[in-house]
């Protein structure tokens, strides 16, 4: 006999459960939430994108002073103890706010918050600190951990993101491993923090998710920020010596590059094989992927799997919505689930994001052309010394129906969501040209897009 019954049980209290959990209950069901941390959020509230978003700001905003001195401004951002302790304090008020939040629209919800680890010991049971819980339906929402770099040895002086974030200290000089998302975003704050950057790549270029154009953009940047670029390299081990790391790397001949810190990038992995899927039927793709239809159902009816742990893409705001959806689908609603427009963004600096179709992400056979407006004939973007940008629209040629978009430069992410509704909306060319945008702002960027394509613009 089981312990508890509850008619939905939620195991995982990221972005994708606690939003499965709440809207669950919003329509009329007895929630269950089980995670292992005391408060909820997840990773992505603790230890990944707010407290990243929130470094990224502080190394925005000593990029923004130290342009000031063009205006006249002087003075020094000085790393001492005092800065680190002041953000830490900072970063953290943050998530604790965010995460205090959470646990009050959970408690006026009436969604039972359990914390421990819970395994699945049937398709209709759970175990958690030693009660069994039954329910008619399960939603695993465990996300991910980062992937160990191979050979590598266990050192604190060898980071994830996860001690990145923590600013335990702003090392000399910082390696990382992996030219994706994650690492990059971490070169942005510990390039603005003081520190040397080297970046090992094993392909032959960064951001692989995004157009080349557009990631040659942050590339630059990055570059113009001191950091250094090493493509085509294999990482053959690390050396741990007293007072340093030594990385032996290999492209077209062998060479080592000495370290202070050492932060490994290269990618995450489900962490669907920790809860017991072993005591049911549940299928699996390479080897801790859990396979789910458009409604997110996995092979087991009453058993539904949301977030990063369906496989890519790892985002955050994918897993909120399989967790909406898969609520209804509970309860009787007819929804299913999209992969074809969830937006990616890399809070580098400058920023670059990206939804939909483009010529390189086009493998449907269908016609895509690209116009673009390059941002140094922006005149808010060349006021507020943005930097370089470009908003291409990518886009039908015979029909003009928009089929994508993808932006770098300062606050891409923000702009995205009005390309995103265009998509959605079957917008043309034309269309976007129509709408009036307010002078001078950077959103004008996506109607000159248009514009160009149409043979209408007059700015540029």
């Amino acid at each position: 006999m089981s312990d508890q019954k509850t008619k939905v049980v939620v195991i995982g209290a990221g972005p994708g459960g606690y939003a499965a959990a709440f809207r669950s209950a919003d329509l009329g069901c007895e929630v269950t939430l089980i995670d292992e941390r005391d408060t909820l959020g997840g990773v992505c509230l603790n230890e990944g994108c707010i407290p990243s978003k929130t470094l990224l700001h502080l190394a925005e905003f000593i990029q923004e002073y130290k342009a000031s001195y063009e205006f006249g401004f002087s003075g020094v951002i000085s790393n001492d103890k005092l800065l680190l302790n002041k953000t830490r304090e900072y970063k953290n008020n943050i998530i604790n706010s965010l995460t205090s939040g959470l646990g009050n629209i959970a408690s006026r919800r009436k969604v039972k918050h359990v914390k421990g680890y819970a395994e699945l010991i049937s398709d209709t049971e759970v175990s958690v600190n030693g009660v069994t819980i039954n329910f008619d339906y399960a939603i695993i929402a465990v996300g991910s951990s980062p992937v160990s770099l191979p050979n590598s040895p266990i050192n604190e002086r060898i980071w994830t993101s996860t001690e990145a974030l923590e600013l335990r200290e702003i090392p000399d000089s910082l390696t990382i491993i992996g030219g994706g998302i994650i690492g990059l975003e971490m070169a942005t704050i510990y390039a603005a923090l003081g520190s040397s950057i080297n970046i090992i790549e094993l392909s032959n270029d960064l951001l692989p998710d995004f157009n080349k154009k557009h990631a040659s953009i942050v590339k630059k940047s990055l570059i113009e920020k001191g950091c250094k670029f090493y493509f085509n390299t294999n990482v053959l081990k690390i050396e741990t010596l007293p007072n340093k790391l030594t990385i032996h790397c290999k492209n077209d001949s062998s060479f080592t590059i000495d370290s202070d810190i050492v932060l490994s990038s290269i990618g995450r992995k489900s962490n669907a094989g920790k809860i017991g899927l072993e005591n049911t039927l549940m299928t699996l793709e390479k080897g801790d992927i859990i396979p789910v239809d458009a409604q997110c159902r996995t092979n087991i009816s009453n058993i539904f799997a949301i977030g990063d742990v369906t496989g890519m893409p790892m985002l955050a705001h994918r897993a909120t919505h399989q967790g909406k959806i898969v609520a209804e689908v509970i309860s009787g609603l007819k929804h299913k689930f999209s992969n074809e427009m969830i937006p990616k963004v890399a809070y580098t600096s400058p920023e670059i994001a990206s939804v939909g179709l483009s010529e390189s992400k086009n493998d449907l056979g269908i016609k895509i052309k690209n116009t673009s407006f390059p941002w140094m004939a922006s005149g808010r973007n060349l006021a507020s010394n943005g930097g370089d940008g470009l908003t291409t629209l990518h886009y039908c040629p015979d029909t003009l129906r928009i089929l994508g978009g993808t932006i770098v430069g300062k606050n891409a992410s923000e702009l995205l969501g009005e390309v995103s509704i265009a998509i959605c909306m079957g917008s043309t060319l034309k269309d976007l040209a129509l709408v009036m945008h307010a002078h001078p702002t950077i959103s004008e960027t996506i109607a000159f897009a248009a514009e160009k394509a149409l043979g209408t613009l007059t700015d540029l």
